[in-house]
């Protein structure tokens, strides 16, 4: 018989499990903070739920972490997980120490299917979401293995960030329960304004989330201009920049912060010059949308054929922003020993989408069509 895995549910969906058994939602949540305040999954250590109860937990559902393939630890203190999501394919999770906080960083999707070009994610392609067990496990085992691994019976991240393998928001129905789930005080207990959802544009579902469950937003945006940003972040051709700003606005209006946080690769000569800085500037104003930006270090891989802005010109860039009045930060760069830093996580994830053979299909098409121009001319 399948049994039910219990890191799939949200309180309610708990709720609704604990009804088929015939017990009432009390008993419920008594089970979500043993799984996931106390991080329990041995049903007979549950001593306050009655035996009944527990003897059909074990009959009828378990709770079970995703196996952890590689554990490194960066000389920074970051710390990178592989897990094994079955069928050859994996997904990576990041710790972050701060001193005022510690963040982790969640994936929703083993590989993607937006194909940004700085995103070796996306360059391995795409081969299916993750369930909202899947990525609630990666919160469940990280804060249980920290405190253990701390010593601590305090809470050790209190942030995280929807910012791992994958676009969450083509990812819908699966996160939104693991949101709630990291937000409920009888689970994680984590603030709306520390749960970031990072996006690369998907203009309905910002719309949705901002009705369904309004958390911290953030949008990759990388270019100030339609064409540029076409060709950055392939997404933008079916969602482009004004219909993308304008549902940042209406998420305002529900968001727990008073602004949307603007992701910033710095490309060496493609996107980091004065000129594009003055183009944000104006693209910002001019639709009104209260934000920040976060200039990110690009972190270079060989199938991008792209390479990192130099400092100097990323801190031109910031004093633009800054010098207009927009709260501008440069993020310093961690794990990037253990290739866990922005951009870099990819996993062990097949290339269903064959993304590494239409990038090279699309140069032979271009290499061809130069010499074809140039003849054009020519006669």
């Amino acid at each position: 018989m399948t049994t039910a895995n219990l890191l799939e549910f949200d309180l309610d969906g708990l709720a609704a499990f604990c009804a088929t058994l015939g017990e009432k939602r009390f008993r419920a949540v008594q089970l979500f903070r043993w799984i996931h305040q106390r991080g329990e999954s041995d049903f007979d250590r549950m001593t306050d739920l009655a035996k009944s109860l527990r003897e059909k937990l074990k009959a009828q559902a378990h709770v079970t972490a995703l196996p952890v393939i590689t554990q490194h630890e960066s000389a920074d203190g970051t710390i990178k997980w592989l897990f094994d999501v079955r069928d050859g394919n994996a997904v990576e999770a990041v710790f972050i120490p701060e001193d005022d906080r510690g963040t982790l960083c969640v994936s929703s999707q083993a590989g993607c299917a937006v194909g940004c070009r700085f995103c070796s994610t996306g360059h391995q392609g795409f081969s299916r979401n993750l369930t909202t067990g899947e990525i609630l496990a990666q919160l469940w085992f990280a804060e249980h293995f920290l405190r253990k691994h701390l010593k601590t019976d305090e809470r050790v991240i209190s942030n995280v960030v929807m910012m791992g393998m994958g676009e969450p928001l083509q990812n819908y129905s699966a996160l939104v329960p693991a949101l709630r789930a990291m937000l409920d005080d009888h689970g994680y207990g984590l603030s709306r304004r520390r749960v970031t959802v990072s996006t690369s544009g998907v203009v309905p579902m910002i719309d949705r989330l901002s009705q369904d469950c309004p958390v911290a937003l953030a949008v990759s945006l990388h270019a100030p201009n339609d064409p540029l940003r076409d060709n950055l972040v392939p997404l933008n051709r079916k969602y482009p920049l004004a219909d993308l700003l304008a549902a940042c606005n209406r998420y305002l209006q529900h968001a727990p912060r008073d602004f949307i946080t603007f992701e910033y690769c710095m490309l060496d000569g493609v996107n980091d010059t004065p000129e594009h800085a003055r183009e944000l500037v104006a693209l910002v104003r001019g639709h009104g949308t209260s934000c920040k930006f976060n200039l990110i270090p690009f972190n270079p891989f060989p199938q991008s054929g792209l390479t990192r802005s130099p400092n100097t010109r990323v801190v031109a860039f910031a004093r633009i922003l800054n010098d207009a009045g927009i709260v501008t930060t440069v993020r310093k760069t961690r794990g990037d020993d253990i290739d866990a830093a922005c951009g870099q996580l990819a996993g062990d994830v097949k290339d269903r989408t064959r993304v590494g053979e239409r990038i090279a299909q699309q140069r032979t098409v271009m290499l061809r069509q130069v010499p074809a121009a140039a003849a054009a001319k020519e006669g």
